[in-house]
């Protein structure tokens, strides 16, 4: 399986999964996002997105993407790039093989 290369800021910080989910968890158990983001260091906007991404992925979310759906699209994404491009290289072939062969291509 290839992994994808997404392009990641050298600023951002990332934070693991378990930590995203206990996140959500205690903003759904009532604590304001602007509080957990001074008692653990993320920002409020960083918390909502994780928040509602949690919701769409539970099936009540605001109808955006589920991550599963996300990946599946990512996927896609790239198998299309590569069919794409299997597709230029093959048009160029049969091009070159025509007019190795004295033919014209239409």
């Amino acid at each position: 399986m290839v992994k994808s290369k997404v392009a990641k800021s050298k600023f951002a910080k990332r934070y693991p999964k378990e930590f995203r989910r206990q996140m959500v968890e205690w903003y759904h158990a009532g604590n304001t996002l602007t509080d957990l983001s001074r008692r653990f260091g993320p920002t409020p906007w960083a918390i909502s997105r994780w928040v509602k991404q949690a919701d769409r992925d539970e099936g009540l979310g605001d109808g955006g993407l589920t991550t599963v759906e996300r990946a599946e699209l990512a996927r896609l994404r790239r198998e299309n790039k590569q069919l794409q491009m299997e597709r230029e290289i093959l048009s160029k072939a049969a091009a070159w093989l025509c007019v190795q062969k004295g033919g014209h291509v239409q």
